[in-house]
């Protein structure tokens, strides 16, 4: 009669929980009633992997437990499996078993006593119950009988805890893969690429042909050059524009982790890997894959990428088995990748492979027609992310000191620029001191040039809104009594105002404080404020 009561108690208690550590432990507690019992213990093995860990362990004297799966010598593996794969087994000292003894380094049962249950559901082989119990000689043949009356709850409940974990692990990567597609979905690609019909068509017309094969591509240029654009464009065109584009920046990525995050990892590979995790490529599975900076892949990588060109599959750090992968690669570099085979710092047979159809991208100094649609550009999308209404104009002095600015670090650099002159900007027009340019620039030097060349424009779109002809050719050569004429004609006309809307400075293109101090020294008048040597431009 008892052993009914234990069946029906022991199997309400194993599936009390769906976390069968702390079932187990329940377990524990009424078992000790009927057994000399100090622990139990519910361990699995990977077939695919031999690895073996423990699902669950509950013990007299410290919390339920797991441990990480660890992998096993193939002696002992074959013994796990014969194990698992028999009948109940009684242990009454574990020192003098020897399969006991094998696993001693894995669960420390030295100077035990041991039942080993195999559990199994329709043929499919689980792992293990152990009950233990310190000393010798512990346990009987009735308690032999009494646990495995109940073999097939336990059986039950492991392989239901097994798919409740499988469950929480899928559910945990399908929340990080969607935060990683949200991150990747945040970068806004247009529909169209600045210079395409003009400095880019070369790039563009070359980028077409390839779109639609599978062949590897290499994109070459300069950094900030816009290699991210070109790759997006080309799986844009490709067959594959409904498979995922994922981004990887190899030089962004510690050398330890280069493997794990390219290639994935199995659950146990090494300290930390609490759960399998798919690499880049395999998220990459069905569309591109883009390697910006590869020339910054350490040597170890490049050898898994040389097979994954050449194989189309992966293996993560810690399986065994190839993963095939459907993928299109596109890699990118400002590095000289020929020169770095010569230093033995690429592998020259990935370099072959990877130069199959080589794109160069040539730098924003030789695209000088397309600066100022990429400024204009640049200003609508910042003037966005800032919260402006109304993006600023770009006066035409400005512009065409921009034009000529080399741009050593290209779009990137351009980008940068743009974005602090427009949080520096307080009026309508983004004059030339609201862009803070290199060293390189040789505009800050010609500060009168620039004044100059946006004067008459102005004043010619006064004089037209005021129905007035005006003559914009000065009476002199002297740059500076040039200028002197043109800020005194414009203040004329603007009632002696300098800054503000349809202020003096604006219709310059200048910052206001910037003309101030150009007024004082050439010494003009505004508002019948004497200046030392001047005469009042405004009250006569």
């Amino acid at each position: 009669m008892y052993r009914n009561d234990f069946f029906k108690e022991v199997t309400l208690l194993i599936c009390s929980s769906l976390d069968i550590r702390q079932s187990l432990q329940r377990c524990l507690t009424y078992m000790q009633k009927f057994f000399p019992l100090d622990e139990v213990l519910v361990s699995l093995a990977d077939q695919d992997t031999q690895r073996w860990h423990l699902l669950a362990h509950a013990a007299t004297d410290f919390s339920p437990s797991a441990t990480e799966a660890v992998p096993l010598p193939p002696h002992i593996y074959s013994g796990y499996l014969q194990a698992v794969r028999g009948n109940t087994k009684l242990i009454d000292d574990t020192e003098l078993d020897a399969f006991a003894r094998a696993f001693e380094p894995y669960v420390k049962n030295k100077g035990f006593s041991e039942i080993i249950l195999p559990l199994r559901i329709e043929e499919h082989d689980l792992g293990l119950l152990a009950l233990r119990s310190r000393g010798k000689n512990r346990f009987t043949k009735e308690h032999v009988e009494l646990i495995t009356s109940v073999r097939e709850p336990f059986a039950i409940a492991t392989a239901n805890a097994m798919r409740h974990k499988k469950l929480l692990d899928l559910k945990n990567q399908l929340d990080l893969d969607n935060h990683f597609l949200k991150n990747e979905l945040k970068t806004q690609v247009r529909s169209d690429i600045i210079g395409e019909n003009t400095s880019l068509a070369r790039v563009m017309r070359m980028a077409k042909q390839v779109a639609g094969l599978t062949t590897t591509v290499l994109l070459l240029g300069e950094t900030g050059t816009g290699k991210e654009v070109i790759a997006n464009a080309i799986h844009r065109s490709s067959p594959r524009k409904d498979g995922p584009f994922i981004k990887v920046n190899c030089g962004a990525i510690p050398e330890s982790l280069i493997d794990s995050e390219l290639f994935g990892h199995e659950k146990g590979a090494f300290s930390g890997a609490v759960s399998q995790k798919p690499g880049r490529f395999e998220r990459a599975h069905g569309g591109t894959i883009f390697l910006d900076e590869i020339g910054e892949l350490p040597l170890q990588a490049q050898v898994r990428l040389l097979r994954v060109l050449q194989n189309k599959e992966i293996e993560r750090v810690g399986g065994t088995t190839a993963i095939p992968v459907d993928i299109r690669v596109i890699a990118a570099t400002h590095r000289d990748l020929q020169k770095m085979v010569s230093e033995n710092l690429f592998r020259e047979d990935l370099w072959f492979r990877l130069n199959a159809y080589p794109i160069v991208i040539p730098p924003v100094r030789h695209r000088r027609g397309d600066i100022p649609a990429l400024l204009e550009y640049l200003v609508e999308v910042k003037s966005k992310e800032l919260g402006f209404r109304i993006p600023p104009e770009i006066a035409p002095g400005a512009m065409d000191c921009l034009t000529k600015y080399p741009w050593p670090g290209n779009v990137r650099e351009m980008e940068n620029v743009v974005e602090r002159a427009l949080i520096q900007n307080k009026g309508r027009i983004l004059s030339r001191d609201h862009f803070n340019l290199s060293e390189h620039s040789n505009c800050s030097s010609d500060r009168l040039g620039e004044m100059g060349r946006c004067l008459f424009p102005c004043l010619a779109k006064l004089s037209q809104e005021e129905g007035k002809k005006y003559d914009p050719l000065p009476e002199t050569t002297n740059l500076e009594e040039v200028v002197g004429q043109h800020i005194k004609r414009v203040l004329k006309m603007t009632g002696g105002k300098v800054h503000g809307p349809n202020g003096a400075a604006e219709l310059l293109g200048t910052n206001a404080s910037t003309l101030r101090s150009r007024m004082k020294k050439l010494g003009i008048v505004v508002d019948g404020k004497v200046k030392r040597n001047s005469t009042s431009v405004v009250s006569g």
